[in-house]
């Protein structure tokens, strides 16, 4: 893409961005369809955010732990873990996994709809398909993702305490003590206020790539394929700013 195609696409989603901010917040409230979409985003999305979260945790414990040993530090892993799970890998691998599974889908969907003429029709029969497509798949994904994004934490963190397990006994107790010592308040609140902008990133990047989706089957296939591609690319640069917002904030 050259540089004129991609900050003419920057600004029309930027635009889109702003319609979505000028209609989202007025009447009428399209509640059930929002309802159905956290359902879609949240509860369809859980087994594989669990398989993904759960792999992370045990695999991140079972690597970590012959450095530590090598430091007689073995007592740090589940702080270590925690830590590495809630401030970036949670938030980051649950997004990377809703933008590809979340973000092409919802592309796919409305790249089809759009080719169908499904859309003409709904704006022809009164319905303004703006609220009803987009503004309710945003606002469930903006929800839903920092929902999915703390169970991906649980789930890792329990496999981190079968991990330890594993070669040697340790507590429950001990395990949760040992974290919630060493955990602090500025660990866990940028964390999760940053998941929101992920949620929103995937959504709105996918209502656009699939509201003007180009026409025919190709089409829609490239649809769901760039929302995958930009909405990765977007949640990295934001991690990047949250990265440097708590810089300077003094929460690192």
């Amino acid at each position: 893409m050259q540089a004129s195609e991609f900050l003419a696409e920057a600004g029309a989603i930027s635009r889109f961005t702003g319609r979505f901010f000028s209609e989202g917040f007025r009447p009428r409230y399209e509640v059930q369809e929002f309802l159905h979409q956290c359902y879609v985003v949240g509860y369809k999305s859980l087994p594989l955010v669990g398989v993904t979260g759960f792999i992370m945790g045990i695999v991140l414990t079972l690597q970590a732990r012959p450095t530590m040993a090598k430091f007689g530090a073995e007592a740090w892993i589940p702080a270590m873990v925690a830590l590495s799970i809630i401030r970036e890998m949670g938030p980051i691998i649950t997004a990377l996994i809703c933008a590809g599974k979340i973000g092409s889908s919802i592309g796919a969907e409305l790249g089809s709809m759009n080719v169908t003429e499904q859309i003409d029709a709904m704006e022809v029969s009164g319905t303004n398909p703006f609220k009803y497509l987009v503004v309710t798949r945003v606002m469930a994904t903006t929800l839903m993702i920092p929902v999915l994004v703390i169970l991906a934490d649980l789930i890792a963190l329990y496999a981190s305490y079968i991990g330890i397990n594993m070669k040697g006994v340790t507590s429950m107790s001990l395990f949760v003590n040992n974290i919630m010592n060493r955990l602090e308040f500025s660990d866990v609140l940028p964390a999760f206020i940053k998941t929101f902008f992920f949620g929103f990133a995937i959504g709105i990047i996918g209502c656009y790539k699939g509201y003007h989706s180009q026409k025919g089957t190709e089409g829609v296939g490239q649809s769901a394929n760039s929302a995958v591609v930009v909405s990765s690319l977007v949640i990295f640069v934001l991690d990047l700013l949250a990265v440097q917002i708590t810089g300077l904030l003094g929460l690192n």
